[in-house]
């Protein structure tokens, strides 16, 4: 029962590539041979206008969209902002109920 048991398979299961096999090459000393240099190839021309060109229409669409943007985000933080408050409240109003009544038993 305390002996682990190592399971057995009859036959293998998958494809199953038989072991390569290496045979040693001889290593041959040559002398070495002078080439050409390779011929210098130059980059590619660089364009001279640059990438994004912003119109005034675009400008204003960004300004619009990036303002909505903090808007959103602002409004939501504000509301988990007050979700929380909101609930501490609450919870410290329980609290001071639940110690008013258990006061109020031991004093009778």
């Amino acid at each position: 029962m305390f002996r682990p048991k190592v399971p057995t398979m009859p036959q293998p299961s998958g494809h199953i590539t038989p072991p390569t096999v290496v045979e040693p090459t001889a290593v041959i000393q040559q002398t070495p041979q002078h080439f050409a240099p390779a011929p210098v190839i130059s980059p590619a021309p660089v364009p001279t206008r640059p990438a994004v060109q912003l119109t005034p229409g675009a400008v204003i669409a960004l300004v619009g969209s990036g303002t909505a943007v903090v808007l959103v985000v602002g409004a939501v933080l504000v509301s988990m902002l007050l979700a929380v408050a909101i609930t501490a409240a609450s919870v410290a109003v329980c609290a001071l109920v639940i110690r008013s009544l258990s006061t109020g038993q031991t004093r009778r």
